[in-house]
Parts: C-alpha cells; structure tokens; sequence
C-alpha cells in the first residue's frame, strides 16, 4: 500500500475545510452544495489536499446551522491517492472550519 494513504489511513489527524479565495462557511456551504468538497491533511509534509465527491447518503449534515456558522457536519467521500481508492472521512466545527479525519482504503 502507498506510504500516505496508509498514514492517512491510520488514527485521526487533523483537517481543515480548504478553500479558496476566501475560507468562510459561505463557501464551504457552497462547495458541499456542488457535491465536491476539498479536505486539507494539515499534518503531512507541506499538508495534503483532497478533493472529495461527497457521498450525499453516508455524509451528515444535520447537526450543522450554517446561518449562524455553528455545529458540525460529517463528510464522507469517495476519491483516489496515489492510484489508490480511498474514502474520506472527516468531522468538521462550522466555527473553525477545522476537525479531524481518515482515509479507509477500499477494494479495488
């Protein structure tokens, strides 16, 4: 298995919501709105961005008021790192923009 993928696949680490221009709820909203959301591993060398389809049924937004930038959504999300096929999974604050996640290789 790829060195980063089994890292990533190996506890919790720290994530972010990444996004540009501007890292504000706003554009998060926007982004899981589109279906596509990218995930930054802020403790790997020079960190490790992944953008992520969403699986709409698996992620978990409930628990989120995006109004008032509060609570937390679950996102889960299928994509492929370095030719090999994960999932994302990740629980971020709404207020930080910041939470935790892992990978889960999946058989091919």
């Amino acid at each position: 298995m790829d060195e980063l993928v089994a890292r990533l696949s190996t506890g919790d680490h720290a994530v972010e919501a990444s996004l540009r221009p501007e890292k504000t709820v706003k554009a998060f909203k926007e982004c899981i709105d589109r279906g596509y959301v990218h995930i930054k591993f802020t403790e790997t060398k020079g960190s490790t961005e992944l953008g992520v389809k969403l699986d709409r049924e698996a992620s978990d937004l409930s628990k989120a008021d995006f109004d008032t930038e509060t609570g937390n959504i679950h996102v889960v999300g299928d994509l492929t790192l370095n030719y090999v096929k994960v999932q994302c999974i990740a629980d971020i604050d709404l207020k930080t923009l910041q939470g935790k996640g892992y990978l889960v290789p999946l058989e091919s």
